[in-house]
């Protein structure tokens, strides 16, 4: 088999198990807890190494920002031998309430996006693998942690979320919206893969608060190191899975 023209890899190179963080700096944070670490590629949105945490050897891949380049890389995780996926990054709360530094498990996403749309019907349900889902709220648990568990929104228009799409998703009950789930549970589900995610809250867009707006010294405790928190609870997740 050739290698995957974006992620550079092909099969035998990865591990069954791959932890998708959006941001590539996030790799090398994630990799900063685990022993081992082996840097295999690099190009585009997409960093990939090798590690191994607390004996679980695990792949971390960033996807980059959105649905179309998260679904690149499922499909060549897929194609490689990857057979579980786990999405670890940020999401704007959707519920009053709900605070900078909280978590949030997500059962399944809605679809506003459109990259999905050319895999299938929109009718057909965006969700985690009950595995996935379970082992990251027993994450959560082991480390002390109280999460949000439920169904968010994945858009593709960061600055298009008007106050009246904020408005409907909160009216349906949806706890966040982020920009990359939908695809990766989808993707997930037509290729046969376990996949699952957990974001931390950098904003709430019910209560006017957005990404970059609160400065660092007027966080709360939990909003200071929250980024940290998620991939504890997910590399926890991932010895179980």
């Amino acid at each position: 088999m050739a290698k995957q023209p974006h992620l550079l890899v092909e099969e035998g190179d990865l591990t069954d198990l791959a932890l998708v963080p959006g941001d590539p700096g996030r790799v090398e944070r994630i990799a900063g807890h685990c022993e081992n670490v082996e840097q295999v590629s690099e190009n585009r949105e997409y960093a990939l190494v090798n590690a191994t945490y607390e004996g679980r050897r695990l792949t971390i891949c960033s996807t980059g920002i959105g649905c179309p380049s998260a679904a690149i890389a499922v499909e060549e995780l897929a194609a490689v031998g990857v057979d579980t996926v786990i999405r670890v990054g940020t999401t704007g709360a959707l519920q009053s309430g709900m605070e900078i530094g909280d978590m949030v498990v997500a059962t399944g996403a809605a679809k506003d996006e459109g990259t999905t749309k050319r895999y299938e019907s929109v009718s057909y349900p965006a969700v985690a693998h009950h595995e996935v889902l379970t082992a990251l709220i027993e994450g959560a648990r082991a480390n002390d942690e109280d999460v949000h568990v439920g169904s968010i929104a994945t858009d593709d228009a960061f600055y298009a979320e008007t106050d009246e799409y904020v408005a409907d998703w909160e009216q349906a009950g949806l706890l966040a919206v982020e920009m990359e789930a939908a695809a990766i549970f989808t993707l997930a589900r037509r290729k046969g893969l376990r996949a699952g995610a957990i974001c931390t809250v950098d904003g709430n867009l019910v209560e006017g608060t957005q990404k970059g707006e609160t400065e660092d010294d007027e966080l709360p405790p939990k909003a200071k190191n929250n980024v940290e928190r998620a991939i504890e609870i997910t590399l926890t997740a991932a010895t179980d899975l």
